[in-house]
């Protein structure tokens, strides 16, 4: 029995018991919510409408089960993404495993089905009720569970130790802000992430954090991101659309809510760079498909035409900023880009990911907020595969300052390239270490 399992405490206390029942109350009366959230959402995104019941543990005759059975949970697109390089590890080393895959946002599933064989099942993630939770290990009867990052639900939690699931959370990841609120809400928090059959950190910071909370991690296992391959065809097509311009291409990659309007701000204070064939392209890529329209209304508001690629496709009109407005791209984006600022990094919300840029030979420019991917923005700076700013106007003169010095930028594009592929193998490394709950599993 692992760590985490022999220091679970299923009765816990009787504040811990308290805890969890105001938390399922809580849980059940916000199910209205969530029903006119998922109708908001559809507005913009018709597929919060979709299969609507399986997000309170109901399936119809159209969810087949087959197993055995991995569970593998990843909310939204950047995870779902991410586990392609072990699920592909998981079923060489586990021949006829079937996948029942769950998400929490409409991008994470629609990047799923690419994941997807025959005999597999993709259904929505349950809503933390003891109801939805139960019915959904009812139904499905997994005999693994796999969060990945960071995932962790009480309800969800309990119902798998209740139901004798192994449940891990694996490329675990636990952000200084997050541990701040998990320690806040400790009477919740601890017995969750103590019940879990097992935890695998991506490094020792994270398993020092895990720690704090009582629980005691396996060996880390590195990061899976890295073992992403950029599709090479979408990078081909942006790296040969690059070579035929004129002007370098800097791009504001996977931006978050408010980080446009930094960026318009910033440029106000930074001498024109997209007038004449001396300055650069501007490219933005926004994060979420939601914003896509709310964002081109923004640019062209502040006086800038706007070419959109959904509408352009791969050849861009001639325009002040191009907005990479499809999903799935990103290594078209990188391939075109010479160098990226990193989205979600100069808002307080953490950064995005840095690895894929890395992947695809673009440096990256970072704000001072990297707290999702601490290491990794510090390994990559190391190296000279990436730079911190204070702000947004500061990492645009850093990152001119490397388009105008091609010694300087081919440099920071080897060291990124080179930085990517240092530290892949957590794939292998993770779908090895859980080898022994499949098999407790098949012997059960």
């Amino acid at each position: 029995m692992s760590a985490a399992v022999s220091q679970a405490r299923p009765a816990g206390s009787a504040m811990h018991r308290a805890v969890h029942l105001l938390y399922s109350v809580l849980v059940i009366a916000l199910q209205p919510v969530l029903r006119w959230k998922l109708r908001r959402r559809a507005r913009l995104e018709p597929a919060y409408a979709q299969h609507v019941e399986q997000r309170f543990g109901y399936y119809d005759a159209s969810v087949p089960v087959q197993g055995p059975l991995l569970w593998v949970h990843s909310v939204s697109l950047g995870e779902t993404r991410a586990i392609g390089a072990l699920i592909s590890q998981l079923r060489a080393q586990w021949p006829g495993v079937r996948l029942l895959l769950t998400h929490g946002t409409a991008t994470g599933r629609e990047a799923g089905t690419e994941l997807l064989q025959a005999g597999d099942v993709q259904v929505w993630q349950p809503w933390d009720t003891p109801g939805a939770t139960r019915r959904f290990l009812r139904h499905f009867k997994p005999r693994l569970g796999l969060l990945v990052d960071t995932e962790i639900w009480p309800n969800l939690v309990r119902a798998c130790q209740e139901g004798a699931v192994p449940l891990c959370l694996v490329n675990a990841r636990l952000s200084a802000p997050s541990l701040q609120r998990a320690q806040r809400l400790r009477w919740l928090a601890e017995p969750a992430y103590q019940s879990l059959t097992g935890v695998w950190p991506q490094d020792e910071d994270q398993a020092n954090r895990f720690r704090v909370l009582g629980v005691k991690p396996h060996a880390p296992t590195g990061n899976i991101k890295f073992d992403m391959e950029p599709d090479q065809v979408l990078l081909s097509q942006g790296q040969a659309a690059r070579q035929a311009m004129l002007r370098p291409v800097l791009m504001l990659a996977v931006s978050r809510e408010g980080e446009e309007q930094m960026w318009l701000d910033a440029m106000r204070m930074v001498e024109s760079t997209w007038a004449g064939e001396s300055g650069v392209q501007w490219l933005i890529v926004p994060r979420h498909p939601q914003r896509f329209d709310a964002v081109a209304a923004l640019l062209q508001a502040a006086g800038l035409t706007v070419a959109r690629r959904s509408l352009d496709g791969a050849h861009f009109s001639n325009a002040d900023v191009w907005l990479g407005d499809t999903l799935g791209e990103m290594a078209f984006y990188y391939g075109l880009a010479d160098v990226a600022l990193l989205g979600g990094s100069f808002a307080p919300l953490g950064g995005q990911n840095l690895i894929e840029a890395a992947a695809c030979r673009c440096p990256v420019v970072m704000g001072p907020h990297t707290f999702n991917f601490a290491q990794a923005a510090q390994m990559a700076q190391a190296v000279g595969a990436a730079l911190e700013r204070p702000d947004m106007a500061a990492a645009i003169q850093t990152a001119l300052q490397w388009i105008n010095d091609p010694e300087m930028l081919e440099a920071a594009s080897s060291a990124a390239w080179a930085f990517a592929q240092t530290h892949r193998g957590a794939a292998l490394r993770l779908a090895r270490a859980l080898d022994s709950l499949w098999q407790r599993g098949a012997s059960a």
